[in-house]
């Protein structure tokens, strides 16, 4: 079987993890290879990347040099695991990719999109999902979620002015690219945003379940 690539998307608090974990269930039961990977940190390598990027003492930052640390994970984790998870035949699911750092550090940062892009034809040669499934949700909301359940990092004690214009951002792109991108609801229960993750997956890549 041709190996498949799907990308969960969104901002804080939509769920993605739960939902990411859930969909591998749901396809392994069905006797399909699975494998379930991240960003940043989806390598030994990215896991140190991810541990600058997000720890809350690192405001000194540059936005820049934001953008080049997940530029430098994420092409580390397409040579060292998606790329051989891929050519295996397996689905792989990852908790965030390209689009994130299109809505974070473009929307939300304001980086030049045009150095954005470059960057990102470096670091992925062009590597895209089949499908990206992106979580959708009041920033407020969604911040509070997470809040509620202690998760805080660097990026998630950004304002929330900054986290709706990520979420902006991620719906221009959804509106760019529809064929690719579905847009699901992510402020309903966990069962009825998984229901409608099913269902677009089921739809979306239907020769896997024809």
């Amino acid at each position: 079987m041709k190996g498949r690539f799907i990308s969960f998307e969104g901002i804080e608090g939509t769920g993605k993890t739960t939902q990411a974990r859930l969909l591998a269930d749901y396809l392994s039961d069905r006797g399909f290879g699975v494998v379930v990977t991240e960003e940043p940190g989806g390598t030994p390598i990215g896991l140190r990347i991810r541990e600058v990027l997000l720890k809350v003492e690192h405001t000194e930052m540059q936005s820049v040099t934001e953008l080049l640390l997940y530029n430098a994970d994420r092409c580390q984790h397409i040579h060292e695991f998606i790329l051989p998870s891929l050519l295996a035949g397996k689905i792989l699911i990852t908790d965030r990719f390209s689009d994130s750092t299109l809505a974070y550090q473009g929307f939300g940062r304001s980086i030049d999109m045009n150095i954005i892009s470059a960057l990102d034809k470096i670091a992925t040669d062009g590597l895209k999902p089949d499908l990206t499934l992106l979580l959708d949700i009041d920033a407020s909301i969604g911040l509070r979620r997470n809040r509620g359940a202690n998760k805080v990092d660097r990026i998630e004690r950004e304002d929330l002015a900054f986290h709706e214009k990520v979420r902006a951002g991620y719906l221009e792109l959804a509106r760019r690219e529809p064929g690719r991108i579905k847009v699901i609801d992510a402020s309903g229960g966990i069962e009825e945003i998984r229901t409608n993750v099913t269902e677009a997956v089921k739809s979306h890549l239907h020769d896997l379940f024809s």
